[in-house]
């Protein structure tokens, strides 16, 4: 009972104080769900508290559970704020009036990147990007893996990672979800990279356009976005 009023109280704190969004599904290491979660998955890179710093890549956290892909599979990436009911989380919420809706602390909202690396995180290869109104907790953002990469089963080393530039902070975020991908034979990675920033050693104070709205649903993925992350163009 301690202990669970600790985490409980740890939870919140890190929640109102700093607390952000982190990927839903797939389920990132230190996720909603997994025996790491306690909450720090939702900070930015470079974090810190008493007991713990947020570290690039993937927030420092140790693998996670497994989540099976294919190339050509179109994956619905799902955002978790902590604001969330369990019901919300269970099933895909719908955006209603703004009073009624959960918090999300999206700081205007900036540009989601989403990429595999097959190094554990030394490199990423840039696979979807979402701008303006990215994450959004009420919405699904369809992420596919191209048709032409290659396998990845080396344990621990094949991951779909999120990354966020916000609009009204120069902070950064990075998700990491452990995969096993099945691809083609003589596969191809995609050449493009990802942005990395606003943490020591890399490039500071970088924002992203954005919608301008903090706490609240956003107009979410828009068709052209979709159609564009659909066919390769990001």
């Amino acid at each position: 009972m301690k202990f669970s009023a600790a985490l409980l109280v740890l939870v919140a704190l890190i929640a109102s104080v700093s607390a952000h969004g982190s990927l839903l599904y797939p389920v990132p290491r230190g996720g909603y769900g997994t025996k790491q979660y306690n909450g720090r998955v939702h900070t930015f890179i470079g974090y810190k508290d008493s007991k713990w710093t947020t570290r690039f890549p993937c927030g420092g956290f140790a693998p996670g559970p497994v989540t099976k892909m294919r190339a050509g599979q179109v994956i619905p990436v799902r955002f978790h704020a902590t604001a969330m009911k369990a019901k919300d989380i269970k099933t895909q919420p719908k955006p209603t009036s703004p009073n009624r809706q959960f918090a999300q602390a999206r700081h205007g909202g900036g540009t989601c990147e989403f990429s595999l690396s097959y190094d554990g995180g030394r490199t990423y290869r840039l696979i979807g990007r979402y701008t303006k109104t990215c994450p959004d907790a009420y919405y699904k953002w369809p992420v596919r893996i191209p048709k032409n990469v290659p396998s990845c089963t080396q344990k621990n080393k094949c991951l779909f990672v999120w990354s966020w530039t916000a609009n009204r902070l120069a902070q950064y975020y990075h998700n990491c979800a452990d995969i096993r991908l099945t691809g083609v034979k003589n596969g191809k990675l995609p050449k493009k990279s990802i942005a990395i920033v606003d943490f020591k050693g890399r490039r500071q104070g970088v924002t992203a356009p954005g919608d301008g709205i903090k706490h609240r649903s956003g107009k979410g993925p828009s068709k052209r976005q979709i159609n564009d992350n659909m066919n390769g163009r990001y």
